[in-house]
């Protein structure tokens, strides 16, 4: 019995000591992630400006359907999500499975090399891009010095083509961050599965197939998620690349909460309306997504 009482006296000091770390974690979110999520709703149900908020209901939400350039910018949204997230993941994927090769030599340099662009500067890669795709740039010259072109293409001021320009730009930016994660989880892959593989005489394609993808499974699914969130909340290298134009060719709808705030007349209902909008294709397309993905626990 005094066993059992002290085991119970020192659970209870174990959760006490337990429940001091974790506290101040919750008071963080709760503070900083919840409450301005609860904020943020009551703001979309409100309209005006400043301190003159006054409650209006579902309007905000009502005027979302005919809102042209909303429309424009959840279209480009989703446009470089089913474009660019794809290409990406399967670029990374690739690319990981080149470099996790042993003969590979300077495989150190080309990880490093590719993996860089996540932490370039985004103002000057930006810069950098600009100048390069300008219609006179070297992307063009060097387009037209192999024929592939006869005249220069309007990188940033075509509608089509600066849609282009953004998938670029994002790809180039973020192939490399999702390269570590596969480059981790194929290098935690026993290699006795795959000497295993080459005694059946399986080929290289043949084993990534049955092997490092069925095994990269909750990996894949991660990165496709963040991914996802990434694309959908994508602002920087529209606003610095090509500032939303032609038109509004390629806004996105992080940008255009950002100029209903701060470059149009501020309204902060409509923002916050707006920026639920996120919130909700986020929610609805990580269920998808893990639902395709598999539950193991299951």
């Amino acid at each position: 019995m005094k066993s059992n009482g002290k085991s119970t006296k020192l659970n209870y000091k174990l959760n006490r000591t337990a429940w001091l770390f974790v506290i101040p974690s919750i008071f963080l979110i709760v503070t900083f992630v919840f409450y301005p999520m609860v904020q943020a709703f009551i703001t979309s149900l409100q309209g005006g400006m400043g301190n003159n908020l006054s409650f209006v209901g579902l309007d905000n939400y009502k005027r979302l359907l005919t809102d042209s350039t909303f429309r424009k910018a959840l279209f480009n949204t989703v446009l470089y999500l089913i474009i660019q997230v794809p290409i990406m993941i399967i670029l990374a994927l690739a690319i990981s499975a080149v470099l996790n090769d042993k003969r590979l030599k300077a495989r150190g340099f080309f990880r490093t090399a590719i993996f860089l662009p996540c932490v370039t500067s985004l103002v000057a890669y930006s810069i950098v891009f600009k100048s390069l795709f300008a219609t006179d740039g070297f992307i063009n010259a060097f387009l037209m010095n192999i024929n592939l072109i006869s005249e220069p293409i309007s990188w940033i001021t075509h509608p089509v083509w600066a849609k282009v320009l953004i998938i670029i730009a994002i790809t180039w930016r973020w192939t490399g961050y999702n390269m570590v994660f596969y480059l981790a989880g194929m290098q935690s892959i026993d290699d006795s599965i795959y000497e295993a593989a080459d005694i059946d005489g399986a080929s290289a394609f043949v084993k990534f197939k049955t092997i490092t993808l069925p095994l990269l499974k909750p990996i894949i699914l991660f990165t496709t998620i963040n991914s996802t969130i990434g694309t959908l909340q994508l602002f920087d290298e529209v606003t610095n690349i090509t500032g939303g134009g032609p038109a509004n060719a390629t806004v996105t709808i992080s940008q255009y909460i950002y100029n209903l705030l701060f470059k149009y007349s501020p309204n902060f209902g409509y923002a916050a309306a707006v920026s639920y909008v996120i919130l909700f294709l986020i929610v609805i397309l990580s269920f998808i997504q893990l639902k395709a993905g598999g539950d193991n626990n299951e």
